[in-house]
């Protein structure tokens, strides 16, 4: 592998340990916009300073996930350093030994998934630590791994793109880099000297809102207003859809208590093959003063979709009797995937490129479009997420989009990272 050229603050990020001036920090801190180098530049570096200044230790790399681990960094850094180390990889016991100059270190992998991971790594004792995507942890598995590193000489390297404002990791750690000691970092994409204008450029366009300004910008903001404030009538409801052919396919929210919406999807038949929503069904029981059967929900199905050909019928997987009413009828039912805010990145990206079209019919789909904001308390707290109220158009726009139009694409993307 060759590499360009380096921007300074990569260099930084690769070299510190060796510069006089920052020697004595404990540890160094990258955080800012996607596709900024940080993460080639915080992996290369903790393995040149890992394997310079220790023989014989262990050492932890972590990500919010092994999968994510490996995809990200451990499956990258023999591609990164080739020719330099050999490594062998022990998949079954997650740990990864690296040899080269004489010397041979230990590089245990750990997610931090949830607050019941920090048991995974307690006990253990460690000469230093690489936690990558660092604001997507549990703080109890983050200060279990920064307590394990006990060994004389050993830092911490962290890695994340921003979140909130009232982010533990935001308050503690970053704005806290100085008296922790920290070395601190802020990547943008002009930090990358890989990346052409076009792909920058492309960046910018594919995020809007609190995603743009993290993602792009770099910045710590909060996820408030509007989740869809992209969203417009003029660009998404045409006075008159284009036309329409092919399988339709249709998004269910199930609700008991709560409305059960359908909404019905077709490819636009020429141009540039957008996905239009022709109709919607919405059924509010506590309206109504009537719950509907799982029996009465697959009959309203079957008349809705009359005059279409059915290519699958996309429902929360949570909806498990609705499920087994619709596969003993024959439809084709495909659980959708109902990640809430991958699902709402797609979902803006697709607005902001003008892909998804709606019927100016769609009146209940409309009026969550116009309603359907940031929760702010959680947003205080740290936490991003919709108010659970009024969005359940909004679901089933987002397991249309994560189910169908996304992996058509060969573009389902998870959170995206700094590489």
């Amino acid at each position: 592998m060759r590499y360009q050229s380096f921007s300074p603050r990569q260099r930084l990020a690769l070299t510190w340990w060796r510069q006089s001036e920052f020697q004595n920090r404990d540890g160094i801190l990258c955080d800012g916009s996607v596709r900024s180098g940080k993460t080639l530049s915080l992996a290369v570096g903790f393995l040149l300073w890992s394997m310079e200044q220790f023989s014989g230790e262990r050492f932890a790399i972590c990500g919010k996930t092994i999968e994510a681990l490996r995809r990200n960094v451990t499956d990258q850094l023999p591609v990164w350093l080739e020719g330099m180390f050999t490594f062998r990889e022990r998949r079954s016991e997650n740990r990864m030994v690296v040899t080269g100059n004489g010397r041979k270190n230990t590089y245990y992998l750990f997610g931090g998934k949830d607050e019941s991971s920090y048991t995974l790594i307690q006990g253990m004792t460690l000469a230093g630590v690489l936690l990558d995507e660092v604001a997507l942890m549990p703080r109890s598995f983050v200060e279990q791994a920064l307590a394990r590193c006990s060994v004389e000489g050993s830092t911490f390297w962290f890695n994340c793109n921003p979140a909130g404002p009232d982010h533990w990791f935001y308050t503690e750690w970053v704005k806290g880099a100085r008296e922790r000691n920290l070395l601190y970092l802020h990547f943008t994409m002009e930090d990358n000297p890989s990346l052409s204008q076009r792909v920058k450029e492309r960046y910018q366009r594919m995020y809007s809102g609190v995603f743009y300004d993290r993602y792009v910008r770099g910045l710590w903001v909060s996820a408030e207003g509007l989740v869809y404030d992209g969203f417009t009538v003029e660009r998404h409801m045409p006075e008159k859809l284009p036309e329409t052919a092919g399988e339709c396919c249709v998004s269910v929210d199930y609700g008991t208590r709560n409305p059960t919406v359908f909404l019905l999807w077709q490819r636009e038949a020429a141009g540039q093959r957008r996905w239009c929503c022709i109709k919607e069904y919405c059924w509010d029981g506590r309206k109504r003063m009537r719950q509907k059967t799982d029996g009465e929900y697959a009959d309203d199905l079957q008349l809705f979709l009359s005059g279409y050909y059915l290519r699958m019928v996309i429902i929360d997987p949570s909806a498990a009797s609705f499920i087994t009413e619709l596969r003993n009828r024959g439809f084709p039912v495909q659980t959708a995937d109902n990640r809430v805010l991958d699902g709402i990145r797609d979902v803006s990206e697709l607005l902001r490129e003008g892909a998804l079209l709606f019927d100016r019919q769609c009146t209940a789909t409309l009026s969550e479009f116009r309603s359907y904001v940031w929760d702010e308390t959680a947003a205080a707290e740290g936490v991003d997420k919709p108010v659970k109220d009024h969005d359940h158009c909004m679901d089933a726009v987002r397991y249309f989009v994560r189910t169908v139009v996304r992996r058509e694409s060969g573009r389902v993307r998870r959170r995206p990272k700094g590489v």
